[in-house]
């Protein structure tokens, strides 16, 4: 009697090769029966179905090796500097626009130039832009 579709559905029920699936030879009318996953597995734990254990080499293959694990790669201060740069003037520049302060075009400009590390701060950056009113106010009254 040919049990293959049988094998095929205690596999999937329990998540193994079929290989490692035997049917134990007196009990095979009620295997036959079985149409569903939980039909497996009850059979299973009456002992119609026996399980092998797994075979081979895998685990002694595997010991030698050592996975990646939590490898954090540290970034270049370099580069970090330049991230933490590169967003805080582009978020003052968008500011600007969104306030009206700039145009279109003047904010595309910018941010080529802050792409290209032309700003070396926050203040640099508004000395190039014409600077903030306000502090531009606050200089003039220091020299008075």
């Amino acid at each position: 009697m040919n049990l293959s579709k049988k094998k095929e559905l205690a596999k999937r029920a329990f998540g193994i090769g079929k290989d490692r699936i035997i049917f134990v030879e007196s009990r095979l009318d009620e295997i036959k029966d079985a149409i569903t996953k939980q039909d497996m597995r009850d059979l299973r734990g009456s002992g119609a179905i026996i399980i092998k254990e797994a075979s081979g080499r895998k685990g002694a293959k595997n010991k030698g090796r050592r996975g990646a694990g939590k490898i954090r790669k540290s970034t270049k201060t370099r580069k970090k500097d330049y991230v933490i740069l590169t967003r805080k003037l582009r978020k003052h520049v968008a500011e600007m626009k969104r306030s009206g302060e700039i145009t279109k075009d003047k904010l595309d400009d910018t941010r080529k130039k802050i792409r290209n590390k032309v700003f070396r701060s926050k203040a640099h950056l508004r000395e190039h832009l014409g600077g903030m009113s306000n502090e531009n106010v606050k200089k003039t009254k220091k020299r008075k």
